[in-house]
């Protein structure tokens, strides 16, 4: 993507549908005029009452227990410098984002529009009743130090300046490992600093709880090499004055166990690596550039242990891993701040999950066999779904032990339970999918290119490296729209009707012939229909000139299935082919089968689809829990429908007994696991969440899915084709740019999961 189109699309981002990132829902019914009188006159008074009586209700009656303030004057804005506080916006209420879908925490964003220490001070201190928690953002050194410093004094609600904090405890937690690894002592370990901002000292702080000596901490700032000679260091760095007047970075750097980079790109040579003593460990976290290119730093010394900020490297020190977290802790305890003792419970917490045996769901996100503790996995990957329920209890137990903790949790079991149940909330699979389709992207055949939002979710695809496309369609109206968008990638583009392709269009049409011959296909059909995209690019995905293939954008599912079902067909040991959506759900994803294929399945039919569904749920990294829903319940209606919906659970439990699978059951049941629990204890499901649903006909499960789409603003990927020999798959008629870009990602992953058992058959033969 061009500078142009990139800056328009970050743009019309931040600006579509609706302006900025961020909004406020409310958490009450306010249907009738009884809901407006208690949410607000005259019933509103009796909290107001009761907080007068005792200020600690406040946490009761108010949201105040879960909001925090993401602060910011806009002194020092990511790389951009001190642009100003209307600017910062965009990046405070990213932050904001962070906080909701990694932790359920609420912010408001706040930018101050001074730099006056005093003044800002006093204007945070003025709104913090509002307010659980303060984070503070992007405000410049040394300011950022005396505003903290003040502010966790002055006030009684957690208070941290994440820029310094994040990364300290990231890479401490990372550092605990790496040492271990390397077979070092934090005591005995020489420490090269290159940066001396917030975040550089805020490190190097942490490191010396870890038990690194400040005699062993040589840091560098863009003036050189912090000596006691030095006459312009703030109070702060005069802590980190052991380097000698005049040593260069390459001096400083020979013998060293350990380099800290948090400075500018490419500053360190393979040289001066090299010189480091055995078993160096690297933190080259400049962004984009890192002090030292990782492939050029794991090219020069085998022996490396080395981290970046990048998401492309193993190892990204990501404040994400944190501060969502730590907050998260601290406003569950109603901790009066943040001290070090909560800080230190993050990092060791960290540095333990690191050491923990993966989840699936992490491995396949990642693209990894096994994730297993080593040089390349010395820290949790940000899309571990533990990281809330470890890193956040030890936050709490740290601030309770500590102190600071004004509402102490008892149950611990309970705690853990509710943290991961705010997860339901996030979209994180979404992230998870493209992330692994990232890992080893597929060509993707686009057989309408030449519509607009076909041609720009190719686009995404290829720029977010989800997939390799191949465009089908016009080649001039594909060319023309391409330089609409900017899309200036060479990306190759097929048109089954023209003489160009008469070649490719011939072959095709032979071996489609000489399959189905004996089934009333003429070699003049074959001819005539190779002209068409969907049956082209099935042929594509056949011979092996693609890896997958979608469709459907502009024409109705069962004229795009039929060329699918022609051409590519079943996979073996398959009977029948279904589809079933994913819905990202407030209480997480969700699958619903079958939601596009079969009318009026049979018991036999319906084990089938469940036995699919389950196969494709786990792709995704999740253990299925499946409920075969009916309207009625284990057996109360001896009606047609409800009983086939009973046979086939009959008939999985007897053959896959370890299967997670009941019914017939009604879905109000089904979702709700204390009152399905309380009814039917003897069900399968008690206890459980149920995560996917197989209902008895194609009417239900289709009007369902589509029910919560556009009621509940549900998003949706699929129909996910089940059950065919390669990956064909299928868009709703008119879908977003956003739902064709996931569904793309499903094929990908589609496509790596029938390679690897391909190979894994070869292998067996």
């Amino acid at each position: 993507m061009n500078k142009y189109s990139k800056r328009r699309e970050a743009l019309l981002y931040h600006a579509k549908p609706t302006p900025g990132k961020i909004k406020v829902v409310p958490t009450k019914k306010y249907a009738t005029q009884r809901d407006l009188s208690l949410a607000y006159s005259p019933g509103v008074a009796e909290p107001c009452l009761e907080i007068a009586k005792d200020v600690n209700n406040v946490y009761k009656y108010t949201s105040k227990g879960n909001l925090v303030a993401v602060i910011s004057n806009g002194t020092a804005v990511l790389g951009l410098g001190d642009i100003g506080p209307e600017a910062s916006k965009p990046v405070m209420e990213g932050k904001a984002l962070l906080f909701k879908i990694f932790a359920d925490i609420d912010v408001f964003d706040i930018e101050v529009g001074t730099k006056d220490i005093d003044a800002f001070i006093e204007t945070v201190k003025n709104i913090a009743p509002t307010f659980g928690g303060i984070n503070l953002e992007d405000i410049k050194a040394p300011e950022s130090f005396e505003i903290e410093r003040r502010l966790v004094e002055e006030l009684n609600i957690p208070v941290m300046h994440d820029d310094q904090h994040g990364t300290a405890i990231i890479s401490s937690a990372a550092l605990i490992n790496a040492l271990e690894l390397a077979e070092k002592q934090p005591e005995n370990v020489k420490v090269v600093v290159s940066g001396a901002g917030s975040a550089a000292l805020a490190c190097a702080n942490l490191y010396l709880l870890l038990g690194v000596k400040t005699e062993n901490i040589i840091m560098f700032d863009s003036g050189g090499v912090l000596s006691s000679e030095r006459t312009d260091l703030s109070d702060l760095q005069k802590r980190y004055t052991a380097g000698k007047p005049g040593t260069t970075l390459a001096e400083a750097m020979k013998n060293a166990d350990v380099f800290l980079g948090l400075s500018a790109g490419n500053i360190v040579s393979p040289e001066m690596l090299l010189s480091m003593a055995k078993n160096p460990i690297v933190f080259a976290m400049a962004n984009p550039i890192p002090e030292i290119d990782y492939d050029l730093a794991i090219a020069t010394r085998e022996d490396i242990i080395m981290a970046t900020g990048r998401s492309d490297h193993p190892n990204q020190v990501n404040n994400v891993l944190g501060f969502p977290y730590i907050f998260r802790g601290a406003l569950d305890v109603r901790a009066t701040k943040i001290n070090e003792a909560m800080k230190m419970a993050a990092v060791r917490a960290l540095a333990a999950l690191a050491k923990e045996s993966v989840p699936e769901q992490v491995n396949i996100a990642y693209g990894e066999t096994r994730l297993n503790f080593g040089k390349e996995y010395i820290i949790p990957k940000p899309f571990d779904p533990r990281l809330i329920a470890v890193v956040a209890p030890a936050v709490a137990k740290a601030a309770m032990e500590s102190g600071v903790a004004l509402n102490p949790i008892s149950d611990w079991g309970k705690y853990e339970e509710e943290l991961l149940d705010r997860l339901g909330s996030d979209n994180k699979m979404v992230r998870l999918l493209t992330n692994r389709a990232k890992t080893e992207p597929k060509r993707v055949v686009f057989a309408e290119a030449d519509h607009l939002d076909v041609l720009k979710a190719a686009q995404i695809a290829h720029e977010e490296g989800i997939a390799k496309p191949i465009l089908l369609g016009n080649k001039e109206v594909i060319l023309e729209l391409k330089e609409e968008l900017g899309f200036d990638a060479d990306i190759p583009i097929f048109d089954p009707k023209t003489s160009e392709e008469d070649k490719r269009r011939l072959e095709y049409a032979q071996i489609f012939w000489e399959a189905r011959q004996r089934r009333g296909i003429s070699l003049l059909d074959a001819q005539k229909w190779m002209r068409e995209r969907n049956y082209f690019a099935a042929m594509m995905v056949n011979h092996g000139d693609a890896d997958a293939m979608v469709s459907g954008y502009s024409r109705s599912y069962p004229s795009v299935v039929k060329p699918l079902m022609q051409l590519i067909g079943k996979a073996p040991g398959i009977s029948l082919i279904a589809t079933t959506n994913m819905m990202m759900t407030n209480r997480g994803p969700m699958f619903l089968s079958d939601t596009a294929i079969n009318p009026n399945p049979t018991a036999d039919d319906l084990a089938k689809i469940a036995l699919m569904t389950e196969k494709t749920v786990r792709m995704f990294g999740m253990e299925p829990v499946i409920a075969m829903v009916s309207y009625s319940n284990f057996g109360s209606s001896s009606n047609e429908s409800a009983t086939k919906v009973r046979e086939a659970v009959a008939y999985l439990h007897k053959y896959y007994p370890d299967l997670i699978v009941d019914g017939e059951i009604q879905t109000d049941f089904a979702l709700n696991s204390d009152m399905l629990k309380e009814k039917f204890p003897f069900s399968k499901l008690a206890g459980k969440k149920v995560n996917t649903m197989i209902f008895p006909n194609l009417e239900s499960a289709n009007i369902t899915y589509k029910l919560l789409k556009e009621l509940y603003k549900v998003d949706s990927i699929g129909p996910i084709m089940l059950g065919m020999e390669k990956p064909a798959h299928i868009f709703q008629l008119g879908a977003s740019v956003e739902e064709m870009v996931n569904m793309v990602a499903v094929a990908v992953v589609d496509a790596q999961e029938k390679e690897k058992r391909r190979k894994m058959i070869q292998v067996n033969l």
